[in-house]
């Protein structure tokens, strides 16, 4: 039986183990993919106190060695049910099954996909959701970034040194991301904005050969290019273990109050899960420390 499972190893996650194990509990982590959650993928972390110049895969690997460091057990299994009895809760991974007194919904977010056909297939072959982790293998090549908030920029910018051409897409006529990235890509002369516009196509069997961009006008253009990096938003991580939790019509867990209960007893939410306007790296670690003070005041009684 274990004082707490986590499920999700990001930072919201990571942070709640920290506490929980500083404080002598018995504690397990869950997760599905891998340490770190949506920030491995960046490239630079520039906007956490005390924290700058750090990529996002070395701060998740400092978040695991701390949490490993205090007792904290990790394990690479989705959970994919969970159960409420009267004295503890169930958790259920696609191995295994596990018992805890308390536990910290800590699942994160995923991309946003364009939903067009031949996404699915050509995920890997020319599609892209993570400029940092593909980038380098379309250097020299011609590409594209799809969106307007600052993964999409960050994304351009990263390109821009890599790759031959960089056309940036977005639906609207001005980005939601920082001001500073938006003038630093007007230099490059290899970015060319592409506003006002959709991608509403990709063309290819084994590999992306182009895409399809209609504008409001519904004037339709071709770009040839090697890949499409999408940074078009993200969406909460759901499966079934949420089916008892109360969510928006959003899907993102609803927190009952600034002590991150849920609607159930002894579950309780963390992260960019939450149901919440500001989704940053300071604003998960926050919710996880929360969330497992709560959870061990709780526990100690």
């Amino acid at each position: 039986m274990y004082d707490m499972i986590i499920i999700g190893a990001g930072t919201a996650g990571l942070t709640s183990a920290i506490y929980a194990s500083r404080s002598d509990k018995k504690v397990l982590v869950l997760e599905a993919l891998s340490i770190g959650g949506q920030i491995v993928n960046t490239n630079k972390i520039d906007n956490y106190p005390g924290l700058f110049h750090i990529s996002g895969y070395d701060y998740s690997m400092k978040l695991k060695e701390q949490a490993l460091d205090l007792g904290t057990e990790i394990k690479f299994e989705k959970a994919i049910d969970l159960i409420k009895n009267d004295d503890n809760i169930e958790v259920m991974t696609e191995k295994n099954k596990y018992k805890c007194k308390s536990c910290i919904l800590a699942l994160g977010v995923v991309s946003r996909k364009l939903n067009l056909p031949n996404e699915k297939e050509l995920t890997g072959k020319g599609i892209s959701y993570c400029a940092t982790c593909d980038g380098m293998f379309y250097k020299g090549k011609e590409v594209a970034v799809n969106g307007g908030g600052n993964t999409a920029l960050d994304d351009a910018l990263f390109l821009s040194g890599i790759a031959k051409k960089v056309y940036l897409i977005h639906r609207r006529d001005e980005f939601r991301g920082n001001i500073k990235t938006v003038e630093e890509l007007k230099k490059k002369d290899n970015v060319e904005f592409i506003l006002n516009s959709t991608v509403t196509k990709l063309n290819g069997k084994d590999k992306l050969e182009s895409i399809e961009v209609t504008d409001k006008e519904e004037n339709k253009k071709i770009l040839n290019i090697d890949a499409l990096f999408i940074a078009i938003g993200q969406i909460p991580e759901n499966n079934n273990i949420l089916d008892i939790i109360d969510k928006d019509e959003k899907g993102y867990i609803i927190a009952k109050d600034n002590d991150m209960h849920t609607n159930i007893p002894h579950i309780y939410v963390a992260g960019d899960i939450r149901e919440k306007r500001l989704r940053q790296l300071v604003t998960a670690a926050s919710d996880g420390a929360v969330a497992a003070v709560t959870a061990i005041r709780e526990l100690n009684k």
